[in-house]
């Protein structure tokens, strides 16, 4: 047998006898090995983290409304403009030969609107002779009196037609101003422009929602940045407009940056789909938070990853306990265990009085660890506030998990011992047994 091969088989006999060891030693006859911790007083802040990236309070994505071939470009990427500043030109010719020809047209119909007045003021004087030949001795017949005063009406009605065909070519050539105006693409806004997308020669295109290629440039203002993250649907009820954040951006490792919660979504990103669950079970939902920055440095860019821990609740020195140490079993036949605090007690027992699940902790008394059911509020980094339940003089089982997983009332339980050091001899203190 190889060398190598003993030493494999020998090391996994000493690993199987430290493991029987450990565990003889965790369920030893003076009762199971658990940490045990007081129940103190603490500061706690409760966060709620979520991901997600940098953009601009204020930004404007800049396309086209007519289509052609980009003659002029006055900008580059980065450069900072004011509003109205020319950005670029698109070819005119087209829209040029557009408004000629749409003021050729008002031409037209004015000329026509002219006509028509012309034929109705002659039509009104045939009108009028022959009414007055009718009334001297009948030198006219009723029905000549009748088809110049139809003529009349006809000439006044084609005059008003003339009239709408004016209005209608200044309308067209309003039109053909309006699309030449359009060539020229001016700043919309003050700002930096943080993407340009076209060179000069390219041709651009109508822009369109679904068109991503219609985008031209971008232009934002970077004196106001937001971190916008994603928040799980959970979390959302806890969040308020005003909570304070703190934002770790990845391009700045060393720096942190604070800001304020502004806008929370009232809808989800992506709504979900009825019936649709994905392979772990119901479909996550997130809704998108948007934190202004304070004091956002220059040289802060779009689209930079960054995490957030928005501060949704503080609490000063109130009791509390691990989050590891609050386990969850079946309310059904549970005893209260007596108090020392008449309050705690009456909830404990109240808490007894309804069916379902009941959340609580193992108190340490005695060497033996009693269920206690508690309220529980915020929940901090590593512990959670107890509204009712506990007082400063007890003690709770702290871990391990498995420990306080499999417990049940009445366990015998002592401190963990820490390991000694290797070679050192001589075994660590005691932690702190129970109250």
């Amino acid at each position: 047998m190889r060398r190598r091969t003993k030493l494999i088989i020998g090391g996994g006999a000493v690993l199987a006898v430290i493991a029987i060891a450990m565990f003889a030693a965790t369920r030893g006859g003076d009762g199971t090995q658990v940490r045990i911790e007081p129940v103190e007083r603490r500061d706690l802040v409760a966060t709620v983290t979520a991901s997600g990236w940098i953009e601009p309070n204020r930004k404007v994505d800049v396309q086209a409304d007519i289509m052609g071939r980009i003659t002029e470009l006055r900008i580059v990427e980065g450069q900072q403009v004011s509003r109205g500043d020319i950005l670029l030109r698109i070819d005119p010719t087209q829209y040029e030969a557009a408004v000629s020809r749409a003021r050729a047209a008002v031409n037209e119909a004015g000329a026509r609107e002219a006509q028509a007045r012309a034929n109705l003021i002659q039509a009104e004087r045939q009108a009028q002779r022959m009414r007055t030949l009718a009334q001297q001795e009948n030198m006219v017949s009723p029905q000549q009196v009748e088809e110049a005063e139809t003529q009349e009406l006809v000439q006044r009605q084609l005059l008003e037609a003339a009239k709408y065909g004016v209005a209608q070519a200044r309308s067209a050539l309003a039109e053909a101003e309006d699309l030449l105006a359009k060539t020229v693409i001016r700043a919309p806004m003050d700002g930096v422009v943080t993407r340009l997308n076209v060179e000069e020669g390219e041709t651009a295109i109508v822009g369109t929602m679904n068109n991503v290629g219609s985008l031209l440039l971008t232009v934002a203002d970077l004196g106001a940045m937001e971190a916008v993250v994603r928040v799980d649907e959970t979390d959302v009820p806890d969040l308020h407009v005003g909570d304070s954040a703190a934002v770790q951006i990845d391009a700045f490792p060393r720096q942190s940056f604070t800001g304020v919660v502004t806008e929370i979504g009232h809808s989800s990103v992506t709504r979900p789909v009825s019936g649709v669950a994905s392979a772990s079970g119901a479909q996550a939902v997130d809704f998108e938070v948007r934190i202004r920055l304070d004091n956002p440095p220059p040289s802060l860019r779009s689209d930079l990853s960054a995490t957030a821990d928005i501060v949704t609740a503080r609490r000063q020195s109130v009791l509390s306990v691990p989050i590891i140490a609050l386990t969850v079993r079946e309310r059904t036949g549970t005893q209260p265990v007596p108090q020392e605090d008449p309050a705690a007690e009456a909830a404990a027992r109240a808490a007894t009085q309804t069916q379902g699940d009941e959340e609580g902790v193992y108190v340490v008394r005695s060497g033996k660890a009693e269920f206690v059911p508690v309220e529980v509020g915020i929940a901090g980094t590593q512990h959670f506030e107890v509204l009712s339940g506990l007082t400063e003089s007890d003690s709770v089982v702290a871990g391990p998990y498995e420990a306080i997983r499999s417990m049940k009332d009445g366990d015998a339980v002592r401190p963990i011992r820490a390991v000694p050091a290797t070679g050192s001899g001589a075994a660590a203190a005691q932690q702190p047994g129970s109250r």
